[in-house]
């Protein structure tokens, strides 16, 4: 089953509900997103969702999603938008990695994603607030974050 990043961003936000977790603004939710695929492409060896990461100023974001709910702004998101995965193996990893991430804060989560390589190697050549679209791409984190099981 295909899924959408935008019922794997409803998955998050239901979830992280599920756990009293209430900071998920959008800021955090780009980047949950992107752990989730990233650690897919890890685990499972494909992505969760086609939609592209892009390397943006303040970390990964999946631009479509981002855009519904920019409406939120910097505020936590209540509801998501759109049907969730369920339980499904899907979503077992959603809570996979809501363990691993969900309870760090959005400057956490953008701190982080800024000192791995992914993001890193998107924005090379650019200024520190310069704005960009420039892909992260699924090779560059599936090689990335599989070199971190390897060194666990």
């Amino acid at each position: 089953m295909e899924t959408t990043a935008r019922e794997i961003a409803a998955t998050i936000i239901e979830r992280c509900k599920a756990r009293g977790v209430t900071d998920v603004s959008n800021l955090k939710l780009q980047k949950l997103l992107y752990y989730a695929q990233a650690w897919n492409l890890v685990f499972s060896e494909e992505p969760l969702f086609s939609d592209t990461c892009e390397a943006w100023v303040h970390g990964p974001v999946v631009a479509r999603v981002f855009g519904e709910y920019k409406s939120n702004r910097w505020a936590p998101i209540s509801d998501p938008i759109g049907p969730s995965v369920g339980d499904t193996e899907i979503g077992a990893h959603i809570d996979n990695v809501l363990d691993a991430y969900g309870d760090l804060g959005a400057t956490q989560l953008e701190r982080l994603t800024h000192q791995e390589r992914p993001w890193l190697e998107a924005r090379a050549g650019l200024a520190p607030d310069e704005p960009s679209r420039n892909p992260i791409s699924m090779k560059s984190m599936k090689e990335f974050y599989s070199s971190l099981v390897a060194q666990s």
